[in-house]
């Protein structure tokens, strides 16, 4: 909308069935977002304008709620959700903090979907042959761009804790400082737009696909978790002697308890699964372990005031507020209802059937249509309609025929 139309505080309205298109811009039926499709009234976050340091012409961007006309926030809305959970903790005298780590792919445009992505042609005039992860010189190829990001992500007030390029060929990672989970999903969603309009700028390409290159580690979102006790300002995952208490241990046990459940939620692409079924350091598992990267929640090495639970399920095409809302609601479950975890793993472990996960989209989707868990959470009007969503998503999918089929199934008699 105009600035002067956003000044003068003119509402802008929306149709409810937005939050339910699917990523290809269709819709699912209409009973999943009510008949008449009537108007969501985008309400601006006041904290959350933002002049857009990249654009050459005045520009702002303002991340909003999706409220219902009559004033509640929608169930539709990932960022209500969130708050809902939010207000859940604060109403047990309760707080979470968390952090994301968000790993992304640095490309040469790619104008045929058909061809690999290529790493870009650096300053030096070579492209990136896999050779650089966790080289402090890594991407002095790329240094323009990233020196850009830098300077847009301080004009934007994102805080940035580390930098380092990953695993990957031309695969970066930044760990956002940790802090108030709305906060840091509207962090986590700002800096993922920032980084594809920048990329743009410079002639290049970001990609936050869980798995864009075969034969190389994917991208990540984790998901380290810490509560405190909104009085004292403590961590309440470690008692007065520095020792777990049991409410680490329950908020644990929530975890696995949902993980498998809400495993759509933090995987919510086809290609989600490409990067979890080959599991170094994607971890397909409701396994817990102290400082193991195979399992899928993580306690990282800490001193007992930071002592945390690390989630490493999401991957970085995962909606930051879903995730978040999810994680943490899992959490809180556990609390609520003092649901103890199973004995932590280390070393190299086989995954017991009761903590697997599902292993594609098809089977994540109907592990949370039987959920009775993700309704009682989130409300049968946002699970029965995200499910229909990505089933749109899904039947998309199956009718392309890939280039492996033709090329291998072809000649087979």
């Amino acid at each position: 909308m105009t600035a002067e139309g956003f000044l003068e505080g003119r509402r802008l309205q929306l149709a409810r069935g937005v939050l339910l298109q699917c990523i290809m811009g269709g819709y699912p039926a209409a009973r999943f977002y009510g008949s008449d499709d009537g108007d969501l009234a985008l309400i601006a976050e006041p904290t959350q304008i933002h002049r857009l340091p990249w654009s050459d012409d005045p520009r702002a961007l303002a991340i909003c709620d999706a409220d219902e006309l009559t004033g509640e926030s929608s169930n539709l809305s990932t960022r209500g959700q969130l708050k809902k959970v939010i207000a859940r903790y604060a109403a047990r005298g309760l707080a979470p903090v968390v952090a994301t780590e968000l790993e992304f792919f640095v490309f040469a445009p790619n104008t045929d979907p058909s061809q690999p992505f290529r790493p870009p042609v650096g300053l030096d005039g070579r492209r990136e042959d896999g050779q650089s992860a966790f080289s402090i010189s890594s991407n002095n190829g790329l240094r323009p761009f990233f020196n850009e990001v830098y300077k847009c992500m301080a004009a934007l007030g994102l805080p940035r804790d580390t930098f380092m390029h990953e695993m990957g060929v031309s695969q970066f990672e930044i760990n956002l400082l940790h802090g108030d989970p709305l906060l840091l999903a509207d962090q986590t969603f700002l800096f993922k737009h920032l980084l594809k309009e920048v990329a743009l700028k410079h002639g290049l390409t970001v990609v936050c696909m869980a798995k864009p290159l075969a034969h190389t580690p994917g991208s990540s979102m984790h998901i380290h978790q810490s509560i405190v006790d909104i009085n004292s300002g403590k961590n309440v995952f470690s008692d007065e002697n520095g020792q777990p208490t049991a409410m680490f241990r329950h908020f644990i046990g929530g975890q696995q308890a949902g993980m498998a459940e809400f495993t759509a939620l933090f995987a919510p692409n086809v290609n989600s699964y490409q990067r979890l079924c080959h599991p170094y350091a994607s971890p397909n598992n409701a396994c817990w372990s102290h400082d193991n990267r195979a399992a899928g929640l993580r306690i990282p090495a800490s001193s007992p005031v930071a002592r945390r639970v690390e989630n490493r399920l999401p991957g970085a095409d995962a909606n930051p507020y879903l995730a978040i809302a999810a994680s943490l609601a899992a959490g809180l479950h556990g609390i609520e209802h003092e649901l103890e975890p199973t004995e932590a793993i280390q070393g190299e472990f086989e995954v017991p059937d009761n903590l697997s996960l599902p292993c594609t989209l098809h089977a994540a989707l109907e592990r949370l249509k039987r959920s009775q868990l993700a309704r009682e959470l989130f409300g049968q009007e946002f699970i029965e309609g995200y499910i229909a969503s990505k089933t749109m998503e899904l039947t998309s999918f199956f009718d392309e025929i890939t280039p492996w089929e033709r090329r291998v199934l072809a000649a087979q008699a």
